[in-house]
């Protein structure tokens, strides 16, 4: 019996040093080489501070700048520590009323008809909530909106906006988006 316990003992101390140890060291090491940029979280800097990552959404208001999905990720959404969908079901009264007042809000500040079809991504939220993308198509309707607030062509605008459109993955999985924070970036730097 007790070679049997210093044997499960040996193990678990030497399990312990490779797998809680030793691989998380060297796959950080191998990540700060690697892929530096993404090892350290995707980090945006605008004039020297870091104003977000690439990977998380965050939010941004004012007719000037494009807005991304909408967010339950936290209390008051855009959360990194809180990351989650609003959990609601597809028949659930609460988030048909949201969905509704969101359509509602999205065609009264883009200044679309009721008949306007509304891209799904303007009114739900994706399931981390903190989705940094938006689609094409909800992009190039934000867009008359942003050149018309920042008295810019609206051509220009959208060139911007195929700037930073992300194709699909290997050209068949996903859809293509549109990263926020990196447009409205670009957008800061228009001059």
């Amino acid at each position: 019996m007790r070679r049997q316990l210093a044997a499960a003992a040996l193990m678990l101390v030497g399990l312990t040093v490779l797998c809680g140890i030793v691989y998380p060291l060297v796959t950080t090491a191998v990540a700060q080489v690697a892929f530096k940029h993404r090892a350290d979280g995707s980090l945006i800097e605008l004039d020297g501070r870091i104003v977000g990552s690439s990977l998380l959404g965050q939010p941004s208001t004012g007719d000037r700048w494009f807005h991304p999905r909408p967010s339950s990720a936290g209390a008051d959404g855009y959360d990194g520590a809180s990351s989650g969908a609003s959990n609601l079901g597809p028949t659930n009264p609460a988030l048909l009323n949201t969905v509704a007042e969101r359509v509602a809000a999205y065609r009264r500040e883009n200044g679309l008809s009721p008949e306007t079809k509304v891209p799904v991504d303007a009114v739900t939220g994706s399931g981390s909530g903190l989705d940094p993308a938006i689609s094409v198509a909800n992009a190039h309707i934000q867009a008359r909106r942003v050149a018309r607030a920042r008295g810019l062509d609206e051509a220009s605008v959208l060139r911007l906006v195929g700037q930073y459109t992300t194709r699909r993955a290997f050209g068949a999985l996903g859809e293509d988006a549109v990263n926020v924070l990196q447009l409205n970036i670009a957008l800061a730097k228009v001059r």
